[in-house]
Formats: structure tokens, C-alpha cells, sequence
């Protein structure tokens, strides 16, 4: 674990935040290898429902990687493949996580920061923020898995031209093309955050959970989507007690409570 790597849980919101603000919340390599271990906490509490992700302060969500630890772990081919192994996992972790995520982003969104929040479900962000993928500017190769998350995102024209032209974007042009889901001023950002939270956690998980899984399946490249895996969560929603509890909740006129079995 690292200092800057924050977990806090308030209620059914789980938060993992970037906090590392001299840099601009830049991610270092104890950063990525903390990532795993809190996102594993974070599941294994029932009670979680959603995970936010943010960084510290109004000046950056995440603003890439930290390029000052290059010269000392990524600075011959064995160090970059050591480095490239947690940065990987990390990723992974964010991606597959079993819960709903949503990336909180204030001010600057870049690189591989923007390759954090797609690793969201969902992208809520003020007015402040800025995103782009310097890629081109510094000679940088990106895997396919991580391009095709943009492509998921954008469509392949818009992930084309980002890359292509590696400018930065802004708040309202991120919106307009789909790179956000919302967009609100600075100030409303964590009411937003908290509203579509508040949201999630008040549906049942185990739906919400079968549909994360099926989107995953079909989106997926390195192998064929595995529709039964998928048939298995739906029919596992049916026999659940929350199904039981929705039906008689709405027959009742009153709010479901549900517990995610």
C-alpha cells in the first residue's frame, strides 16, 4: 500500500482516490500495484453497491503516468517490462472490477489518466476538465485492448482523431462526442457524483451486475463472448430473492430493499 492510494467508504459508495497532487495525482508504480488490493476491499464489502474513482484536489483527475520515476523504473528493457506487468494488472483490475465505477474528474484527464477513467463504467466530469492522449507527441505505442476501450467509448472516428492529432480536448467537447456521460459545473460535481450513486445503489445488484457482464462478453476481442456464462447471471436474477422482493414491492407501492442475493 502507498499514501497515495486513498480508499474510503461512506455508506454504499466506495472511493479509491489518486493522491499524489504535486504531480497532479500522476500515477507512480507503488500507485498501480496499490490498486488491486483496494479495489479487492472494496468488493468484499457487501455493503459497497458503487466504486468512484478520483484524485485529489480541483486541479486533475489523473494526469498520466508519473514520467519522473521513468529514469529509474523504466530505464532498460527488463525495468519497463516489471513496470508495464503492475501498470497491466492495475488496468485489469479497474476494468473487470465486479461493481458499477465511475470516474469523478476535475481539471486534467490525460494519457493514461484517461485510460483510468475508461476503465469506468461511467464518466461524470466538471466543466474544468481536460482530457487528451499525448501518445503521438512522445512516440508511445498503446495496446489494442486499450485503444478498443476508447473505440467502446467514442466510435472509431472521434478514438482515430484524438490519437491522431494527440490535442487536448475540453469539458464541452468531451461531452459532445461521448467521452463523458455527464457534465456539470465545477461546484455540482459531487452532488452529481453522489445523485447517480444514490441511484445504483437503490437497483438491485445482481442485475446490475449480469448486465455488466454481458456488456463485457459481447465488447470483448480476445475470444468469443460467452453467451451462456451470461444466460447463467440473467436466470441467477429470476431465482433470486431481490426478483421476489421487486414483484412484492411493487405491488406494495413502496421502495425495494435489495440485498444483492
Amino acid at each position: 500500500m502507498t499514501e497515495k492510494m486513498l480508499m474510503r467508504k461512506d455508506g454504499a459508495v466506495g472511493w479509491m482516490i489518486f493522491n499524489n497532487p504535486e504531480r497532479r495525482n500522476a500515477v507512480s508504480a507503488s500507485m498501480w500495484q496499490a490498486i488491486p488490493g483496494i479495489l479487492d476491499a472494496l468488493e468484499a464489502d457487501e455493503a459497497i453497491r458503487v466504486i468512484v474513482l478520483t484524485g485529489t484536489g480541483d486541479k486533475a483527475f489523473v494526469a498520466g503516468a508519473d514520467i519522473s520515476e521513468f529514469e529509474k523504473n523504466r530505464n532498460s528493457a527488463d525495468a519497463a517490462r516489471e513496470y508495464g506487468i503492475a501498470a497491466d494488472a492495475a488496468q485489469l483490475r479497474m476494468y473487470r472490477c465486479t461493481k458499477p465505477t465511475i470516474a469523478m474528474i476535475r481539471g486534467y484527464c490525460i494519457g493514461g489518466g484517461l485510460g483510468v477513467a475508461l476503465n469506468c463504467d461511467m464518466r461524470i466530469a466538471a466543466k474544468s476538465a481536460k482530457f487528451a492522449v499525448p501518445a503521438a507527441r512522445l512516440g508511445l505505442g498503446y495496446a489494442a485492448k486499450h485503444i478498443k476501450k476508447l473505440v467502446d467509448v467514442v466510435g472509431t472516428a472521434q478514438a482515430k482523431e484524438i490519437f491522431y492529432t494527440a490535442r487536448r480536448y475540453g469539458a464541452e467537447e468531451a461531452y459532445r462526442i461521448g467521452l463523458v456521460n455527464h457534465l456539470v459545473e465545477d461546484g455540482e460535481l459531487e452532488a452529481k457524483v453522489a445523485e447517480i450513486c444514490a441511484s445504483i445503489a437503490d437497483n438491485a445488484p445482481l442485475t446490475i451486475h449480469a448486465a455488466k457482464e454481458a456488456i463485457f462478453e459481447i465488447n470483448r476481442v480476445d475470444a468469443l463472448p460467452d453467451l451462456d456464462r451470461c444466460d447463467q447471471l440473467e436466470k441467477a436474477c429470476f431465482d433470486s430473492e431481490d426478483y421476489a422482493e421487486g414483484r412484492r414491492a411493487f405491488m406494495e407501492k413502496r421502495k425495494p430493499v435489495f440485498r444483492g442475493r
